[in-house]
Order: structure tokens, then sequence, then C-alpha cells
């Protein structure tokens, strides 16, 4: 028979709201915007989110992401040194956000990646891009490659700087999926956006040090990422993630008229976010959720699981519309075997079906002998439910 189990979310991981319709009165001064709750993958503010834009030096967030899966995989080291040619070098004239580079230089990879993620370097852009595909060109088609296979599909790169090209183009949508793929994939390098200041200890002549662009970084907000980026025709844009009380947002705007616009309204974004919603915590990875009935097994009772981590967003006060409700055909008769679909776990909100997850079997159940099994279906059949 179809059981029913249903559960009423009170427990709340992380508590920070004003109200339910925030979204309505809300907004900031940027054409083009998008925020994330990652835990969830929620979007909890979007403005024309699939506007096509050019994300100047948002673009060396997929250039520093081809660097690091080379890295992971072990096909490249942080201390490979990268010989600097000449059209790498021109564009450390100035001009161009620089790491100042020469000729000739031999630069370890992570430097160049120092000099690409705090200082905004192009000419480190074409350094690393070079040193890995042997051009330019030729690491732009890697880049738009791994743009298409983490589903950037509004996204074409043609250099690795983002420096001026029509076809170098975006959207904040897809640049918040490349945001978010960067640190969920690469969680130890993602450490090098929140680095406030790079010091270049150059060839020839005194060290140079520069401070992160990132101006989120210096308030006191729990800024840890990502990149700026400015162009004439696109005006200021940033990616930002802050990661605070347990929780991180991610955010992408882009058109900000001013650099203290894009500093302000990029900071109210992230608090905006932290201040209307509630995390809820519903189930934990490959831990037991429900005990369900078994019959005719060596144990009465089972636990069951989800095989991920389940959280769900919603804004303050709201939680008593978040329900969970379990359906089996119970009981469930023995053997059962680790990992079996036992039933179905299903969310709703204010009665709306949102998801639905198996319930998987925690544990082996055997069967009970021929002789006890004959015991308890006559116990069942005089005494009934036993």
């Amino acid at each position: 028979m179809i059981r029913l189990i249903k559960f009423f979310f009170i427990k709340l991981v992380l508590c920070f709201t004003l109200s339910s319709n925030a979204s309505v009165a809300f907004d900031i001064k940027a054409p083009t915007v998008i925020l994330q709750d990652f835990l969830t993958g929620e979007i909890l503010f979007e403005k024309d989110a699939d506007r096509s834009i050019y994300p100047a030096s948002m673009t060396k967030i997929m250039t520093s992401i081809i660097a690091f899966e080379l890295l992971q995989k072990g096909d490249l080291s942080l201390d490979d040194k990268f010989l600097v040619s000449e059209n790498a070098w021109r564009l450390s004239t100035s001009g161009y956000s620089s790491m100042f580079i020469m000729v000739n230089d031999e630069v370890s990879v992570e430097d160049l990646l120092k000099g690409i993620i705090v200082a905004s370097g192009n000419d480190a852009c074409i350094a690393l891009a070079e040193g890995i595909a042997g051009s330019e060109e030729q690491f732009a088609i890697m880049m738009t490659a791994k743009a298409k296979e983490i589903g950037m599909e509004n996204t074409n790169f043609t250099n690795s700087s983002g420096i001026n090209d029509p076809d170098n183009y975006s959207t904040v949508r897809d640049i918040l999926i490349m945001s978010n793929y960067l640190i969920k994939k690469y969680p130890k390098y993602y450490e090098y956006f929140k680095e406030k200041e790079f010091t270049w200890d150059r060839t020839g002549g005194d060290p140079i040090k520069q401070g992160n662009r990132n101006p989120l970084l210096y308030k006191n907000i729990g800024a840890d990422g990502i990149k700026t980026g400015y162009l004439a025709v696109e005006r200021y844009s940033l990616a930002s993630s802050i990661y605070k009380n347990n929780r991180r947002l991610i955010a992408v705007a882009s058109g900000f008229k001013t650099k203290n616009d894009r500093s302000k309204e990029s900071a109210k974004l992230h608090i905006w976010g932290l201040t209307n919603f509630d995390v809820i915590e519903i189930a934990k990875k490959d831990k037991s959720f429900v005990s369900l009935d078994v019959w005719l097994g060596k144990k009465d009772k089972i636990d069951a699981y989800v095989n991920k981590d389940l959280y769900k967003t919603v804004p303050k006060a709201r939680k008593k519309y978040l329900k969970a409700k379990i359906e089996y055909n119970g009981p469930i008769k023995a053997p059962i075997i680790k990992d079996q679909i036992l039933g179905k776990l299903k969310i709703f909100y204010k009665d709306e079906l949102t998801d639905e997850y198996d319930l998987l079997a925690y544990e082996n159940i055997d069967r009970l002998n021929i002789f006890s099994r004959l015991i308890k279906s006559i116990n069942y059949l005089i005494w009934g439910d036993v």
C-alpha cells in the first residue's frame, strides 16, 4: 500500500531576510544583473541576464580555468616557466592593465596566474596562452570549447584578456555559470582571487606591487573574488562572490556608469541577497533521512537516504510553505539490497511540487527464515499490523 510521511521544515541552516516580495521594489544601477545562491544554485535576482555583453577582463576567469584544469590533471606545474614573446610584452606598455613582463623573460605559471588574477595583466594572459597552446588564437579556441562544455550557451572567446573585440562576447548568466564552475571545481586555486596584492619581482628593475582591482575585497562583507572588467563601450562590470556565515553568493553585473557605482551597487546586491532569503537544509548526502517499515525482514525498519545534499532557498518568513512528502509502497518486502530504490522524496513549496528524489536503502536486509515468516504472517492475520 502507498504510504505517505509529511515533514514541515522548521530547522534553518541560515537565516537572513526581510520579506517575500522584496525583489519587486529592489533594483541596482546596471542594465544586466544576476545573483545566485551558490549552495542551492537558485537565482535570487536577475535583470536582462541574457543580454549580450562584452565581458572585458571577466574573460580572464576562463583563462585561469584553462590553466587550473591543466594543473589539476598534472599536465602543468606552478613552477613551469614560459618565455615572454614580443606579442605579450606589447601589452605591458602604458594604457593596458599589465604585470610588466619583459621580452625573453622566463616567468613561472604561478606568477603569470597572479599577474592575471590580482593585477589583471593582459600581458600575463598572452604569455600564459602562448605557453599553453602555442598561440593566443589556439588558446581562445580552448576557452570557447570549455565554455560550451560547462553550459555557457551565449559566449564566444577570441582572446585571453578580454580586450576590444566584437566577437569576444558573453552574458552575465554565462559568466555566472563560469564563476560557479571555477569555485566548485578549483577551490584550491580559487584562493588566488582573494589576494589583495601581488608583487612582481621583475627582471632588470625594482619590484612592482599592484593591488587587486576588486573593490569588494576591501569592504567588510566577506568578499573573496572574482574579477572586474572595463571597456569604454561596456563601461564597468564585476563578477563577485562573498562567503559569509557559511553561505556563498555569486553576482555578475555589467554596464555600471562609474567605478563608484560598480562598488556600491555590487555590495548592495550581495547584502540584499544575504538579508532577504533563508537557506533550509532538507537532507545531507548519504545520511539517513527517514526510517521505513520492512515486511518479513530480519529488521522491522530500514533507513533511507538521498545521494546528494539537498537545500532550498526561500524568502524569509516563508519556510512554513516548504514541505516534504515521502511516498513508498510499504511495508517494503525483504530481502532489500543496499542502494535499492525504496520510494520518493517530494519537495513542495506552496503546495506546488518543485523537486523529486529517489530514496535509497542504507543497508542490506535479509529475509527471515521460512518458520519466522510463517509466524509473522499468522500474527498479522490475527492481530493486524504487527
